[in-house]
């Protein structure tokens, strides 16, 4: 699914560019002293595992692998650390300045300042409202909220549910992706609530996509409306949030859960029966895509990949963008996630899954 789409590898180069680790704000970085140097913040380690493991991993490989300079550095979801890292880095000249915001007033003061220095900027997963970057990387979010919709529908028609009361657990309230995620799941629900097949229930965002906020938001949802049948949660870590909760009630199982990321945790959660469906978003091809157009960037090159564009609904410009399409990922295709290499059936195939991975063909 991911070979061959973005070919990062510049023949004649020593990959000798070096990145700081995840978390770490003390970057080092060498490389090709004839091209820019590239300064990437990444959000936190906290609202999903993959900020930690697959972004971090692809992008040091992609600009290693390019012999371009890169400091790859974590805000820890720290607002003023997201500040002091960029000042550091627009400090220190670098051509190209990739971030993924932490909320739009932030990242907006963050564009501003690259600007004024003359730097490129990308938006890497999370546009920037009214933020101005010259390049927006992604996936169709959108899509990714229609396919978590279309699977909990799916799941609770399998499940014969009638008039089912459906909750809602959303995403960040300040990331204008849990706004894209819940425009699409939106669209396949309310014409279920508006005919009656369905029923509303609570529905509520989860500040900063925090786990622990999530289980205490949920446990109250549940405590107020026992009849809770489904769970549209945004993310793997908001719907294991919730599957403890039902957990404790006894009810894992027999209310299904919706997820996203694909995370080793929430496909054991498919594997196990505790939750619907999650959506696989091949990282590694926006990590590539990113640093695809931040290394012609900082060769001073014109990028020609971002030929889809996003329109930003606060200040109206259009964003040129590399816009990614999602996958949806049930009990049936889990495998699809271990043959692209992103998680490995020793990740996920464990003792307590040994069982479910060998039921779901994963051998």
């Amino acid at each position: 699914m991911r070979k061959g789409l973005f070919a990062l590898a510049a023949v004649g180069l020593l990959a000798t560019g070096s990145v700081a680790a995840c978390g770490d704000n003390s970057g080092t970085e060498s490389g090709d002293s004839a091209t820019g140097k590239v300064g990437v913040i990444l959000p936190d380690t906290k609202s999903s595992a993959r900020w930690a493991t697959a972004d971090l991993t692809y992008l040091k490989a992609a600009f290693a692998a390019a012999g371009v300079s890169a400091d790859i550095q974590n805000a820890q979801g720290d607002k003023a650390a997201f500040q002091t890292i960029a000042d550091g880095m627009i400090s220190s000249k670098v051509k190209v300045l990739v971030i993924v915001n932490l909320d739009s007033g932030t990242g907006k003061a963050v564009l501003d300042k690259a600007k004024a220095a003359g730097i490129a900027t990308i938006d890497y997963d999370r546009l920037t409202l009214s933020g101005n970057a010259n390049y927006y990387v992604s996936f169709d979010n959108v899509a990714v909220g229609k396919l978590q919709g279309e699977g909990l529908v799916k799941c609770l028609t399998d499940m014969k549910a009638t008039k089912p009361v459906v909750a809602e657990l959303n995403g960040s309230p300040t990331d204008n992706n849990a706004t894209l995620f819940a425009q699409g799941y939106n669209s396949v629900l309310d014409p279920k609530y508006a005919d009656g097949t369905f029923v509303k229930g609570p529905n509520q965002s989860v500040p900063d996509w925090d786990n622990t906020q999530a289980g205490t938001i949920f446990e109250q949802m549940l405590t107020e409306n026992k009849n809770i049948k489904g769970v549209l949660a945004a993310n793997d870590g908001l719907g294991n949030a919730a599957i403890s909760v039902l957990k404790k009630n006894k009810l894992n199982g027999k209310v299904p859960v919706t997820g996203q990321d694909a995370t080793v945790q929430g496909l054991q959660n498919i594997l196990a029966g505790d939750q619907c469906m999650t959506v696989y978003k091949a990282i590694k091809k926006e990590a590539d895509a990113a640093s695809e157009l931040a290394i012609a960037l900082a060769k001073g090159q014109k990028p020609t990949t971002a030929t889809a564009i996003t329109k930003d609904p606060e200040s109206g410009k259009d964003v040129p963008s590399v816009l990614l399409p999602p996958q949806s990922i049930t009990k049936e295709n889990v495998k699809d996630v271990i043959t692209d290499g992103y998680a490995t059936k020793a990740e996920i195939c464990t003792a307590d899954f040994a069982a479910a991975c060998s039921a779901a063909g994963i051998s």
